[in-house]
C-alpha cells in the first residue's frame, strides 16, 4: 500500500478548498459562527475541516469510501487484517472489543488491575468477570501484568470462558510473554483481547515489546493519541483472525459512537498513520534513545532509581518498553504525589502520573534532549534538597481481590443505599472506586468491601492521591446494595 496517501485528510482539505455553501451542522460553518477569540486561537484551517458525514467525506458508522481507505491503510501499518477508527478514545475501542464477544452471563478472564473501561463493558454486557491477580513488585510497590501460568489455571477452571483479556504493555511499560499467552488461549479456541493503550510505538521498532497483532492476538485497542501523534481521544481497534466477527465489531462500535463524529480526530488518525508507517522506526528510535539517556542519568542521582533491563527475567517481566520512565522516589522520604506537585511548582513540569512511591514520565518522539535535560536538572535538585530525609517505608499492602458476590451489572443496577464509607466493611459495593490515572478500580460493583479495602483507600486519600469514582466525590459515603432484612 502507498502510505504516502492520506485519503480522508486529503478529501477534507479538497472539500474545504471548494468552499461549498453549507446548510448542515456544525452551526459555526467553518468558523464564521465561532467565538472570535476561540476562532483566532484555533485557526480557520482547523475549523474548515470540522465537518460531518456528508457523501464526499464518507461515514464512520458504515464506511465505504475515504474512511474505509484510511482504515485499510491503518490495518496495513499496524499489521492487522482490519482496523476500525475510534473517536471515543481507547476506552470506546476496549468496550467494543469486549461487547463484541461476550453477552449476559458469559465469562471473561481479565486481570484485576484493568482500566475502568473494561469493567464498564462488563457491566453493560452483563458478563461475569473471572479475575486474575497481577504480579506485585515488592521493590517498586507497583503491579505488573498476569503470567502464563495464571492464565493456564484460569482456563482449566473456566474452559467455557468466551474471551481472555490482557494488558500489553502495562501503564509502567512492563510485559509478560504475550505470544505464549496467545498460543495457550488459542489452544482452547478462545479469542485474546489486548488493552494496548500504551503500545502505539511497539509496532514499529524491534527494540520494543512484541505488539498484539504480531503476537497473534485477535483484537487490540491502541491509543494512537498517547504516543503516536494523533489528537487526544483518537484511537484504533486492530482486528485479525477467525475467532471474532468483523461485522459485529462494526455494529457494536457504531452503537457506542456519537453520530456526530469528529473529522478533526479522524484526520489526525489518518495523518498519524502516514507518519508512523513512513517514519515509525526512526520516531521510536529517537524516543528510545532519549529515554535510555534519561534512565542512565537518573540512576546516577543519589536516592533515585529508574528500572530498565534489570527488571527482566520473571514470568511477569518478560519485556519492557524503555520509553516509559518510572522514577522510584521513596528514598527521598516523599510520595510520588509530592514529587508531582514539586515538579509542577518549581520547574513547570507535568508528568504522566504518580503513585505512592513512583512518578511516571512518558518519553515520545516529540521530546527533545533539552526537555530531558530540564527534567534531569529538576530531579537532581529534588534529590539534593531531600537527601537527608528518611526513606518512606515500602509497605505494599494492596488488599486481596475482594469477593465478587454479585455480577457487576446486577450490583450497578440493584437497589442501593448510601452508607458512611468507613462503616461499610462487609457490604456489597454498588459503584466504582479507582485511582486515576491510571483508572484501575480498587473496588467495583458487586465486590464485598473489606476493612483492608477501606484502609487502603483512606491511605491514598490521606496523601492526596487522586481517588475517584463514587457519586460522593469526598468519598465519605458510598453506595452499597440494600440488605434484605431477615424475617423472624
Amino acid at each position: 500500500m502507498d502510505h504516502n496517501r492520506t485519503p480522508l485528510f486529503t478529501a477534507l482539505t479538497e472539500h474545504a478548498a471548494r468552499r461549498p455553501i453549507q446548510f448542515h451542522i456544525p452551526g459555526h460553518k467553518t468558523g464564521a459562527g465561532s467565538d472570535p477569540e476561540f476562532r483566532s486561537f484555533i485557526g480557520d484551517n482547523a475549523l474548515s475541516i470540522d465537518l460531518i458525514n456528508i457523501a464526499p467525506l464518507d461515514d464512520l458508522h458504515q464506511p465505504t469510501g475515504v474512511i474505509l481507505e484510511a482504515q485499510q491503510l491503518a490495518a496495513d501499518a499496524f499489521g492487522a487484517e482490519y482496523t476500525v477508527f475510534s473517536v471515543q478514545g481507547t476506552s470506546g475501542a476496549i468496550m467494543t472489543m469486549i461487547m463484541s464477544v461476550v453477552g449476559e452471563g458469559d465469562k471473561i478472564i481479565v486481570p484485576r488491575n484493568v482500566h475502568k473501561s473494561i469493567l464498564s463493558a462488563i457491566i453493560f454486557s452483563g458478563a461475569k468477570p473471572v479475575f486474575l491477580s497481577p504480579v506485585s513488585d515488592p521493590n517498586l510497590g507497583i503491579d505488573h501484568g498476569v503470567t502464563t501460568s495464571s492464565v493456564r489455571k484460569a482456563l482449566k477452571r473456566h474452559p467455557d470462558a468466551k474471551a481472555v483479556l490482557v494488558i500489553n504493555p502495562t501503564y509502567y511499560g512492563v510485559c509478560a510473554d504475550l505470544k505464549e499467552i496467545v498460543q495457550l488461549v488459542h489452544s482452547y479456541d478462545i479469542p485474546v483481547l489486548v488493552d494496548e493503550a500504551h503500545g502505539a510505538l511497539i509496532h514499529f521498532h524491534d527494540d520494543l515489546p512484541l505488539s498484539a497483532m504480531a503476537a497473534g492476538a485477535d483484537m487490540a485497542a491502541t491509543s494512537v493519541h498517547k504516543l503516536g501523534g494523533s489528537m487526544t481521544q483518537s484511537s484504533v481497534l486492530n482486528i485479525q483472525g477467525p475467532r471474532v466477527n468483523q461485522r459485529r465489531i462494526q455494529t457494536i462500535i457504531s452503537m457506542l459512537t456519537t453520530t456526530s463524529t469528529s473529522y478533526l480526530l479522524l484526520a489526525s488518525l489518518d495523518t498519524s498513520r502516514r507518519k508512523l508507517a513512513l517514519e515509525g522506526k526512526a520516531m521510536a528510535e529517537h524516543a528510545i534513545g532519549l529515554a535510555q539517556y534519561a534512565r542512565k542519568a537518573i540512576n546516577e542521582i543519589p536516592g533515585l532509581y529508574c528500572f530498565g533491563e534489570d527488571i527482566l527475567g520473571t514470568e511477569a517481566t518478560f519485556d519492557y518498553d524503555p520509553t516509559k520512565v518510572t522514577v522510584h522516589i521513596r528514598h527521598l522520604g516523599m510520595t510520588g504525589y509530592d514529587v508531582e506537585n514539586w515538579l509542577r511548582d518549581r520547574y513547570n513540569i507535568e508528568i504522566e502520573m504518580s503513585d505512592m512511591y513512583n512518578i511516571l514520565c512518558l518519553v515520545t518522539p516529540a521530546d527533545t534532549k533539552q526537555n530531558i535535560d530540564i527534567l534531569l536538572e529538576a530531579l537532581s535538585v529534588l534529590a539534593e534538597e531531600h537527601a537527608h530525609n528518611e526513606a518512606n517505608e515500602l509497605v505494599v499492602k494492596i488488599p486481596e481481590i475482594p469477593q465478587l458476590s454479585l455480577t457487576p451489572r446486577d450490583a450497578f443496577y440493584g437497589d442501593t443505599e448510601l452508607l458512611p464509607f468507613k462503616e461499610s466493611a462487609g457490604r456489597i459495593m454498588a459503584e466504582f472506586i479507582y485511582v486515576y490515572p491510571p483508572g484501575i478500580p480498587i473496588l467495583l460493583p458487586g465486590e464485598v468491601i473489606s476493612q483492608d479495602n477501606i484502609d487502603y483507600i483512606v491511605d491514598h486519600l490521606t496523601v492526596g492521591l487522586p481517588v475517584k469514582g463514587p457519586e460522593d466525590r469526598t468519598i465519605e459515603f458510598v453506595k452499597v446494595i440494600v440488605e434484605t432484612k431477615p424475617i423472624f
